[in-house]
């Protein structure tokens, strides 16, 4: 065997091996709670912020693009060689090994970084919210309770004539009060170095349908801030709970809604509530329709306009782009331990009946 090959098949077989350990260690849910989610995460992720937070810019989006030109780059090279006729066997066996050998870099930075935390037990039994099905009557009563809420919230905002305009760095401040306030309540809110940027290229991640997400290799929580401005503040809450650990999108959903809705800010209620009330009334809609015209008709004027104004955005960004991209991410969720994929995003309503059940 060449030399060359030898060396990297060594290469290969160790990365290979950290590859499986972690692999492995993912499979036990109780240790990479212990050992990861509340071990050795909170500190990598904090000292990930501390960098980036110094940065005006979101540096993962930075970091992505080096990554993808570098990728442009060796498929180039690769591409030159083979149409020049210098790729001979030795030359392919090298470059295969090397591309093998860097997926499984990447899954294991992966991992290490943030993905673990996948395999870590629900967030809803960490807060004491349980599982118990509903049936219609009671999601309607959910519905019904849910608009009474907004109305009342939205009656507040209204009078005090408050804007749902954020700049980031208000989103940052007023996301991060928010967390220090359930965290008098449970310390699993604890939310230290915020890190909350707004994403570089906003009109192709709207285009894709993306309204946030979680960055890996800088610890950021990065925001698309051409959405309507009365989601931002539901988006951000649920973006820093991806900083805490939450991998799960059900369970993000879950702990932006808590975070937001109990916050002393009348305009981070209003989006918590505005959020999970959409959910629920996609699902009534699919399980009553009567009953949702009904409900639909007890909504407040301000938020049936906000509905408007978030569907006209959609229908203006969100192409045939996002259809694909949804596949993707469904696809992506069901290799990281979320067997339902993008299913799972309506969870939220059964936790929020649970939430509320005694108050219905």
């Amino acid at each position: 065997m060449e030399k060359a090959i030898r060396i990297k098949l060594n290469r290969l077989a160790i990365v290979f091996c950290m590859a499986l350990l972690v692999f492995l260690f993912g499979l036990n849910s109780k240790w990479v709670e212990r050992l990861y989610s509340d071990g050795l995460y909170p500190y990598t992720s904090m000292a990930q912020r501390a960098i980036s937070s110094v940065l005006p810019f979101a540096l993962g989006d930075f970091l992505y693009m080096i990554l993808v030109a570098f990728c442009l780059w060796s498929i180039y090279k690769v591409a030159r060689l083979a149409i020049a006729g210098q790729m001979d066997k030795q030359a392919i066996k090298i470059n295969l090994i090397k591309l093998v050998n860097f997926i499984l870099l990447a899954y294991v930075i992966f991992k290490l970084l943030w993905g673990l935390n996948y395999s870590r037990p629900s967030i809803s039994q960490r807060l004491g919210i349980n599982d118990q099905k509903y049936n219609t009557k009671e999601l309607i009563q959910l519905g019904d309770f849910l608009i009474r809420r907004i109305n009342t919230i939205q009656q507040q905002v209204a009078q005090q004539k408050l804007s749902h305009a954020y700049t980031v760095k208000q989103l940052e401040q007023q996301s991060k009060m928010a967390y220090d306030h359930m965290a008098r309540r449970n310390p699993f809110f604890n939310y230290h170095v915020p890190a909350v940027k707004p994403v570089l290229f906003s009109w192709m991640i709207s285009k894709i349908g993306i309204e946030g997400y979680y960055c890996p290799p800088s610890g950021e929580a990065n925001l698309n801030m051409r959405l309507p401005a009365m989601v931002l503040p539901f988006v951000s809450c649920h973006e820093i709970s991806h900083q805490l650990g939450v991998a799960r999108e059900d369970e993000a959903n879950l702990v932006g809604y808590l975070v937001s809705t109990h916050s002393a800010n009348f305009r981070f209620q209003y989006s918590g509530t505005y959020e999970i009330l959409r959910s629920v009334l996609f699902e009534i809609r699919l399980k009553s329709p009567e009953d949702f015209q009904l409900l639909y008709k007890k909504i407040n004027a301000g938020t049936l306009a906000d509905f408007r104004a978030e569907r006209q955005f959609w229908m203006e960004y969100n192409g045939d782009m996002s259809a694909y991209m949804n596949t993707a991410l469904d696809k992506f969720l069901k290799i990281n331990n979320q067997t339902k994929g993008t299913d799972s995003y309506q969870d939220i309503v059964l936790w929020v009946f649970n939430l509320h059940k005694r108050e219905l």
